[in-house]
């Protein structure tokens, strides 16, 4: 099969945000694989292949086979989700792509005992948020029927 390129709506959930950054890209697709442009990932996504790995400002994640990521068609996308430690969906069906949060960024709020910041209503149907009893204990009961 012969590679095209494409425009590839990626979402990028890095940051924690309420919602997705969504940038798009052209992408080179040849069968199931993707290429970005260094460039592209660097505009975008802020990573970088040096010598050292990929970087962002003083951050590198050092990159065991940086021949697998980087070829003449610019950076694999799946190898470059995979050295970053990020889950990757892609419906190339659909030219999008999700790169998720890696694991370390998804369990850092565990770790720091913050519960996620849910809004439900009481037995009067008044709506409270977690967030705004931060620092104190809350017991939360839940009831089903079923």
């Amino acid at each position: 099969m012969a590679s095209r390129v494409e425009t590839l709506t990626l979402l990028d959930t890095e940051g924690g945000g309420p919602s997705p950054r969504e940038v798009r890209v052209a992408a080179t697709v040849d069968g199931e694989s993707v290429h970005l442009s260094a460039d592209d990932v660097a505009r975008d996504l802020g990573w970088r292949l040096e010598t050292e790995g990929l970087c962002r400002g003083a951050l590198c994640v050092p990159v065991p086979d940086a021949a697998a990521l980087a070829s003449g068609d610019g950076l694999d996308l799946a190898a470059l989700a995979q050295a970053l430690g990020r889950p990757l969906a892609l419906d190339l069906a659909e030219r999008a792509a999700a790169l998720g949060a890696s694991a370390a960024e998804r369990t850092a709020p565990l770790a720091r005992l913050e519960a996620p910041d849910v809004e439900l209503p009481d037995a009067a149907g008044r709506l409270h948020r977690i967030s705004d009893h931060r620092g104190a204990k809350v017991v939360l009961t839940v009831h089903s029927s079923w």
